[in-house]
């Protein structure tokens, strides 16, 4: 009994490692999309390709990973790629508030010289 439960106990932590392990790499994948679809029209073309593009990827994912479509992994799976995608959009509303930010500040500087 004590060695069944230990291995069962082993099953659910390496299951939980993976998912954790899964979820992980989908935000990591998913960051440049975000980054990506944020130069792009609210519901364009290429928006929704940066949206649906790294799904395929998401799957292989689950498959390599070993844990399959249960049901309890879906919560954690779509909040790490929606997390991801906004992690994205937010590092580019940063990244082109800050350049546009010193080219006023370049241009500010020009104006005081003449």
């Amino acid at each position: 009994m004590c060695c069944a439960l230990t291995i069962i106990i082993d099953i659910f932590v390496r299951m939980e490692m993976n998912l954790i392990l899964a979820a992980l790499a989908t935000y990591v994948l998913n960051v440049p999309f975000g980054y990506v679809r944020q130069g792009y029209k609210k519901f364009s073309v290429m928006w929704f390709i940066a949206i649906h593009a790294p799904i395929p990827f998401v799957v292989l994912f689950r498959h390599l990973f070993g844990l399959g479509f249960e049901l309890y992994t879906y919560p954690i799976m779509v909040s790490a790629f929606f997390l991801g995608q906004f992690t994205g959009k937010k590092t580019r509303i940063y990244f082109d508030a800050k350049k546009l930010k010193q080219e006023v500040e370049l241009t500010d500087t020009k104006k005081d010289r003449s």
